[in-house]
């Protein structure tokens, strides 16, 4: 396939199957970028908007209050149960998506941006590396997927955010219970983590020609400072 004819909609199934020949593609487009971006936030927030309607909202709002630390939950109880309302809940949830997911990205960019001109060197500008940040976390759509997968074979309504997580290293691997010391730690640390910086290491490699064993250490080093500070605070 030449260069003529890839498209967008071809990078979207090889950032999957073949990384490496969409990774070099998205550096010439930076304008696809929006794509995966749409997509990603308009998938996650379909799958909340769908489950605050279809949870069982009582039991959801004494579930937040029961995995709240103790010593805070009988003082913070009234508060929670005024805020926490399906509309409320649902279009808090999806503003979230959208600030956190730029927020994010905005970060990543920067930083791959600052990284870039102090050890490689390469002529690359923010907006690829924004453009890279975006396409990466394009694979946290499969983690959007499996959570309405397990809503719709769910046996019952009385399902926690958490418990949407399938993919998480508390759902794999740690299975803390609610209030444990480990279980917010490892419901947030999931296989899309770990897959999102395998494809940003070969981004980088690829861009910059640096080689791919630095180029893991820059991509993973935000994640292993971020989440290794967590856990001794755990």
């Amino acid at each position: 396939m030449t260069a003529n004819t890839y498209s967008v909609f071809n990078a979207i199934v090889d950032i999957v199957a073949s990384p490496g020949k969409a990774l070099d593609e998205i550096k010439l487009h930076t304008s696809w970028l929006w794509w995966p971006l749409l997509i990603t936030i308009l998938l996650a927030s379909g799958v909340f908007m769908y489950y605050y309607s279809w949870v069982d909202f009582p039991w959801l709002v004494e579930e937040t209050i029961r995995q709240m630390p103790a010593e805070s939950r009988a003082e913070a109880a009234e508060t929670v149960r005024n805020f926490m309302q399906p509309g409320r809940s649902t279009w808090t949830t999806v503003i979230a998506i959208v600030i956190m997911s730029f927020l994010i990205y905005t970060v990543q960019a920067v930083y791959l941006h600052l990284v870039n001109k102090l050890i490689t060197g390469a002529d690359i500008g923010f907006g690829k590396w924004f453009s890279l940040s975006v396409w990466t976390g394009f694979v946290s759509i499969f983690g959007a997927l499996a959570a309405l997968v397990t809503i719709l074979m769910a046996d019952t309504n009385q399902l926690s955010t958490q418990a949407l997580q399938v993919l998480s290293l508390n759902s794999l691997l740690v299975h803390a219970n609610a209030g444990d010391p480990w279980f917010t730690w490892a419901s947030t640390v999931t296989l899309i983590n770990f897959w999102t910086i395998f494809l940003m290491s070969i981004g980088f490699a690829r861009w910059t020609g640096a080689a791919m064993l630095k180029s893991t250490i820059i991509a993973a080093a935000p994640w292993v400072l971020i989440f290794g500070i967590w856990a001794l605070m755990v």
